[in-house]
């Protein structure tokens, strides 16, 4: 999902529902913060009923009164692991549920379920993943394949139904394939690379079946898979917190695929010096694949280095993403007032950004109270459009502080025709066009404005438009999204992808049996059906942290 961006270029305090500077520490206070200590609203257009967010209550709260139900023995061992994670139950406890909440049965919670266990593959007896799509009436391309990043929605409704088997075939099998040689024509990849897919492949001959993987060797314009490796301890973190057992994530060969994966995410340390930067959806899951390494990394003498390592980018992450990337009224105000060719450590205008490359659509979008983090950042060079993936795990990582999580949602919500329309939600807005959509696509066909990775709609981004707007406290803003999704989904067949501004036709080049557009669904139907499910896919904020950044002040360091 995070190879969307990459194909490409690659607040303001209101009435009451922000704290006021006053309870912000200021930037020279960052190096007080300490991130080793994480391991252990008014309504608008859509009339949202706000909540007070799970960071503010707490996601165990979310679980009080109701034993668990273990899918897996813990032994002593295994536990010290699990006990560390965040506060939140696990998502296996079952939880009163909030009446406002409770959404009323739907046929095609029936057909889901019985369409995502038809995309069941099967390694010598084995479930290991599921098939990016069904769809037979199409070449198959790669579509016949488990991908790493597509089974995370799968894997997700797999463990919040109970049923964590397949998950841990897959992070084993996954694990496997890592550790094999791995090269592009003659290029040798690092150890920390995961491969993009893989699928079986039979032998009638000897009657043996075989794990073949992608590592970017056989993908359309040759490209290495970056956001696998991050989507794995993702999904290790999240299976670890749904069943308990940590003894899976603590195996060596699993710490050594995390400490290689660290090594390798070692060239985003110098991100702000590349030409074109990365976009905010890699720079997202990377802060969030680093929160998640530093829960399950071992303690030992090795694995403190490593988790030592982790706490340093995690200050420079925060710091650089919260003051570089995130755009509000006032931030843009200061945008379009910069000075150019300023020459000192006191220079405001640090990217040495023009404002006249300022797009005009940019003004009109920013509401009064609201804000997200752009695209991407480099000198000279800023990608100013929204991007659904990058800002919704930015709220569960906690990248977000509370108060950009709640202008993110206020942005969601005040602008819900352009970002949601017909059908949610849209991948990236707007959709580049004309000169700049030939610069930037190379004339990609399939990459039309209003299609695809060009300001397409997503169904499978519903389940983190859902886990961003329980943390928030704003759940009716995922309701009415899955209620639209919900009358046409079955009827269309699951597409990948709808086209147009307000996401109205079936993408040209959809896929129908969409795997993750099915997965997604199901997913944020259960999360708001049992909110303690969030704890699956969302990081709690330490009692003890701070925000780093006072929200007005963030481009004037």
């Amino acid at each position: 999902m995070a190879s969307y961006q990459m194909e490409w270029s690659q607040t303001q305090s209101r009435n009451g529902s922000l704290r006021g500077p006053e309870a912000l520490c200021t930037v020279a206070e960052i190096d007080e913060f300490d991130f080793s200590k994480a391991l252990v609203e008014r309504p608008r257009s859509l009339n949202i009923e706000r909540q007070r967010s799970a960071d503010e209550r707490s996601m165990s709260e979310l679980s009080i009164g109701f034993s668990p139900r273990p899918m897996s023995t813990r032994n002593d061992n295994s536990s010290r692991a699990a006990d560390n994670f965040d506060s939140a139950f696990s998502p296996l406890l079952k939880s009163p549920i909030p009446r406002s909440l409770v959404l009323d049965p739907h046929p095609i919670i029936n057909e889901g379920w019985e369409a995502l266990r038809r995309s069941l593959v099967y390694f010598r007896g084995q479930p290991v993943g599921t098939i990016a799509a069904l769809d037979n009436s199409d070449e198959k391309l790669n579509y016949d394949q488990v991908f790493v990043r597509d089974f995370v929605p799968s894997a997700l409704a797999f463990l919040m139904r109970g049923e964590p088997d397949i998950v841990k075939n897959f992070i084993l099998k996954t694990l496997r394939l890592q550790s094999w040689e791995k090269k592009i024509d003659r290029f040798q990849l690092a150890e920390g690379v995961m491969p993009a897919s893989f699928k079986v492949f039979h032998d009638p001959v000897m009657n043996h079946e075989t794990l073949i993987a992608d590592f970017g060797e056989s993908a359309i314009g040759r490209v290495a898979p970056v956001d696998s490796g991050f989507w794995w301890i993702i999904l290790l973190r999240a299976y670890t917190k749904a069943t308990g057992d940590s003894s899976l994530a603590e195996r060596p060969e699993c710490q050594k695929v995390m400490k290689d994966n660290i090594s390798y995410f070692r060239v985003l340390d110098l991100w702000f010096q590349g030409v074109y930067g990365y976009p905010i959806e890699i720079q997202s899951l990377f802060f969030m694949a680093l929160r998640c390494a530093l829960q399950l990394l071992k303690q030992d003498p090795e694995g403190k280095e490593f988790m030592e390592r982790i706490v340093k980018r995690l200050h420079a992450l925060s710091y650089h993403l919260r003051s570089y990337f995130w755009l509000d009224l006032k931030q843009l105000n200061d945008v379009y007032r910069f000075k150019t060719e300023e020459y000192s450590h006191t220079a405001v205008n640090k990217f040495n950004v023009i404002p006249d490359s300022l797009p005009d659509w940019v003004f009109d979008f920013m509401p009064h109270h609201g804000g997200y983090f752009i695209g991407n950042v480099s000198p000279a060079r800023m990608d100013f459009r929204w991007f659904c993936l990058g800002n919704c795990v930015a709220i569960l990582s906690c990248l977000a502080t509370p108060e950009q999580s709640v202008a993110i949602m206020d942005l969601i919500e005040s602008r819900w025709q352009e970002l949601v329309g017909e059908m949610p939600v849209k991948v990236c807005y707007p959709a580049i066009e004309s000169h700049e959509w030939r610069i930037v696509t190379g004339c990609d066909p399939k990459n039309t404005r209003w299609s695809y990775h060009n300001g397409g709609s997503w169904p499978v981004l519903l389940w983190l438009l859902a886990a961003a707007s329980i943390k928030t406290g704003r759940p009716q803003i995922a309701r009415h999204a899955l209620e639209i999704a919900e009358t046409r989904l079955l009827k269309d067949n699951w597409p990948e992808y709808y086209d147009g501004t307000q996401g109205r036709y079936i993408g040209k080049q959809a896929r129908k049996f969409q795997t993750w557009s099915i997965a997604g669904y199901l997913v944020a139907r259960m999360m708001l059906d049992d909110p303690s499910h969030l704890g699956i896919v969302a990081l709690e904020e330490d009692k003890h942290l701070k925000a780093l950044l006072k929200r007005s002040n963030s481009w004037n360091l």
